[in-house]
């Protein structure tokens, strides 16, 4: 037992280096701010102010969240039946579209969205095929149709193979008692399979949910200069701006709301599916 917890010191390591540390100094210029050029380490709600008075940041915040939300559901939506799909399929056939539907999770997601870049332009491939039946260009670009797409593209496939685990998992045993009970097959569905996937909807809610949010490279290339998020917000605090106080700021308030729809998502997990929400 010694011999496997000196093991655990190398990650403890890590993780004081590369979590503790920059979440200290996180909060530290969230709560500091510059004087002449010099640090002046005395508490001030500033850079938390500047930030709720500023009607331009609320918006941006309100866009951000509308994007995460929109995304979300939509990739609950595509994603559910399709992982139902794949638990269902035999076991060669669900092998191979597990393949498929992480395949393209190899090729980094800075290319995956460049690529649907040059397919969104006006001169890409869906304004061609548009353009043989008398319509368009039509302007994808820069919109947030083209920065959802971008990201129900990048991140369903964490909620398919979420809701894929919870669904491969079950035990059939629950839809033939359903089915001896008098169940067709869409009552056995909503009484027995919606219920026993909520820890993969929820799972698969959170990994998307997530990173929608705070993701600044998508809609920097697919909603250009002209479609501005939270992380958009902060990453030009960070390196253009310079202000680090008021990005770090900006990083604690989204690192807050996510740690509040964490605590959402688990609540309404346990209310859906006590025994199997811990």
């Amino acid at each position: 037992m010694k011999r496997f917890s000196v093991l655990v010191y190398p990650y403890l390591i890590w993780a004081l280096v590369m979590i503790a540390v920059p979440m200290l100094m996180i909060l530290l210029y969230a709560f500091t701010k510059d004087g002449n050029g010099v640090r002046d380490f005395i508490f001030t709600l500033d850079n938390f102010s500047k930030f709720f008075s500023d009607p331009v940041f609320l918006e941006v915040l309100k866009r951000s969240l509308y994007i995460a939300v929109v995304t979300t559901v939509i990739c609950v939506i595509l994603g559910y039946p399709a992982a139902y799909l794949i638990a269902k399929a035999k076991p060669r056939a669900s092998a191979t579209l597990v393949l498929a539907i992480t395949l393209p999770t190899w090729i980094n997601m800075l290319v995956r969205t460049y690529a649907w870049r040059s397919i969104l332009q006006s001169n890409g491939i869906i304004n061609h095929i548009l353009s043989m039946f008398g319509i368009g260009p039509v302007k994808m670009l820069e919109t947030s149709f083209a920065v959802i797409l971008g990201m129900v593209y990048n991140f369903i496939p964490f909620m398919i193979l979420q809701i894929y685990n919870s669904l491969a998992k079950m035990d059939e045993s629950y839809l033939t008692a359903a089915a001896d009970l008098g169940a067709n097959k869409v009552q056995a569905f909503l009484k027995v399979t919606l219920p026993l996937s909520v820890p993969g909807i929820v799972s698969g809610i959170t990994l998307v949910f997530l990173p929608a949010v705070s993701s600044f490279f998508i809609p920097k290339l697919l909603g250009g200069g002209q479609y501005v998020l939270i992380g958009n917000v902060i990453e030009n605090q960070f390196l253009t701006a310079g202000n680090w106080n008021f990005g770090s700021a900006i990083s604690l308030i989204m690192a807050i709301i996510i740690i509040i729809s964490m605590q959402v998502t688990r609540y309404i997990d346990n209310r859906i599916n006590p025994e199997g929400g811990n």
